[in-house]
């Protein structure tokens, strides 16, 4: 069912207060992995608030949906979800990778309440993903895996394993995200390990894949609508942009993880805040 206007602008506003958020976190902790957290955060912000069927009075409910952050060093993202959610208290982000905290830069499902899964940079998201998908299958239960990666692990030859695994069993229980920013620690993601034609790859191993702007709510949402009712395995290829909305963070390699002082900090609400009109402004044009 395509957005409704009302739904499509409470989704930004939500989306824009996790971006401050994130930015937030980042500044507490005095560093993080900012660049990859601003990129996906529309795609966490589409699942925890439209899709996920799953129970803020209930995190280990036995029939919820799954959510598996594959590239887990976005977590200075994930955590901010997690705790606006109302799963943890929002004062733990302040503590956020620092001595002692269970927020750690990579989310431990044992500290931190409604991470499915420990994760890292380490291609192992989507083999998780693909297991939870093939128990729900034969415990016979009806909740949907999610699986988000980031396309820089994609250099790993876990996920093609997955892949496989994923496209054998037939398992259309499971849709996976790639967050396409192009960019990883090193550089942009073709001079270090060309991955394209990423879609065609992914074509091959027997996915449908649907090719979507990845900081567009409204799209998102429609290959979400489009994968809940395909027969087949989906994977949507979101196109997104390191560091989305900062100004001097997108497309730059650089704040794959990066630091923020005071004078930053103010440049990059302001940035924020410029971005969300324009992204407002976009839905006063084209929802219906």
């Amino acid at each position: 069912m395509s957005l409704t206007k009302d739904e499509w602008l409470a989704l930004e506003k939500k989306a824009h207060e996790l971006r401050n958020l994130c930015l937030d976190t980042t500044y507490w902790a005095g560093s993080g992995h900012i660049g990859g957290g601003m990129s996906c955060m529309d795609i966490l912000t589409i699942l925890y608030h439209k899709y996920l069927n799953i129970k803020k009075d209930d995190p280990d409910w036995a029939d919820r949906d799954r959510f598996i952050l594959s590239k887990g060093h976005a977590g200075i993202a994930y955590a901010p979800v997690l705790c606006d959610y109302g799963y943890n208290d929002k004062e733990q982000l302040k503590t956020f990778n620092l001595t002692n905290s269970k927020m750690g830069i990579h989310l431990d499902s044992n500290k931190v309440v409604g991470v499915d899964a420990s994760t890292g940079s380490l291609g192992h998201g989507l083999p998780i993903a693909a297991g939870t998908a093939l128990a729900a299958r034969v415990l016979k239960k009806s909740y949907m895996t999610y699986c988000l990666t980031g396309d820089g692990e994609l250099d790993e030859g876990s996920n093609w394993e997955a892949a496989m695994t994923i496209n054998h069993y037939n398992l259309n229980n499971l849709i996976t995200f790639v967050d396409r920013n192009h960019n990883m620690i090193d550089g942009n993601t073709e001079d270090v390990m060309k991955l394209e034609p990423l879609a065609d790859k992914f074509t091959s191993f027997g996915f449908d894949v649907k090719k979507v702007d990845g900081q567009n709510i409204k799209e998102l949402c429609d290959a979400v609508d489009y994968a809940l009712a395909s027969p087949r395995p989906v994977l949507i290829l979101a196109d997104t942009a390191k560091g989305a909305g900062i100004k001097m963070m997108e497309n730059n390699y650089k704040w794959h993880y990066g630091a923020i002082d005071d004078k930053l900090y103010e440049e990059c609400k302001k940035d924020l805040e410029e971005y969300y009109q324009k992204r407002v402004e976009r839905v006063e044009r084209e929802a219906k």
